[in-house]
């Protein structure tokens, strides 16, 4: 089976500040998700191996890497550019190498069977706020959003109206106020994870910077 790389998943935006690369580990694991962080190291060829999963991957930074395939296929050579997403199926045994730099990949392994049913809501951020939030694909598993909101940027009202997991493109530093009227500040730093479950609130970009993040929002 071949890598897939959906078209509208080179679409990236502005460039991203650099984020340091950071050790392999896990960041969650419950019943819907298992997300890691997997560091890629220059030049290190990696074990032949496979994975039984469908997986979201978010590149945390620019990288060159070449594949060997256990079946036969050519080897492949991709080049990741910061910020970017891709959706990957198992693709069978292969081994993989760094040909530039160390670079860190957001994995998000997803457990779920997934519905043929769309996400939406008369609140759904895609309707509302089309000028922060931009669709980078959907399928059975996920639908998966980039989110940009320029310094003291405001987004309106919106619903997340399934599990998520957000990962972090930039810093944050935001205001949200939810539809009780709950505020609250809410900071995260460049190459975080969060696991967030339905919520309907604003949101208020504090900082004098862009932000910008990448939402993986589970179908079940």
């Amino acid at each position: 089976m071949q890598m897939t790389l959906h078209p509208a998943l080179l679409l990236l935006g502005a460039a991203l500040a650099s984020i340091p690369t950071a050790p392999s580990a896990v960041l969650l694991d419950n019943d819907e998700v298992k997300v890691a962080r997997a560091l890629e190291k220059n030049q290190v060829v990696g074990k032949f191996h496979q994975h039984d999963m469908n997986r979201v991957m978010i590149y945390l930074q620019s990288g060159r890497q070449r594949f060997e395939y256990q079946d036969g296929r050519k080897p492949a050579v991709f080049d990741w550019k910061a910020g970017q997403v891709v959706w990957r199926p198992p693709s069978g045994m292969h081994s993989p190498q760094v040909l530039d730099h160390d670079f860190d990949i957001i994995e998000v392994e997803l457990k779920t069977s997934g519905t043929d049913k769309a996400i939406t809501s008369d609140l759904d951020p895609l309707k509302v706020d089309p000028g922060h939030y931009k669709l980078e694909f959907e399928n059975s598993q996920v639908r998966v959003l980039r989110v940009k909101i320029p310094p003291h940027g405001v987004a309106p009202m919106h619903a997340h109206s399934t599990d998520r997991v957000t990962v972090f493109l930039t810093d944050q530093n935001f205001r949200t106020k939810d539809s009780t009227g709950k505020v609250a500040t809410v900071e995260h730093k460049a190459g975080d994870v969060a696991w967030g479950t339905p919520v309907e609130h604003t949101e208020q970009n504090l900082s004098d910077q862009p932000f910008e993040a990448v939402a993986v929002e589970i179908k079940k």
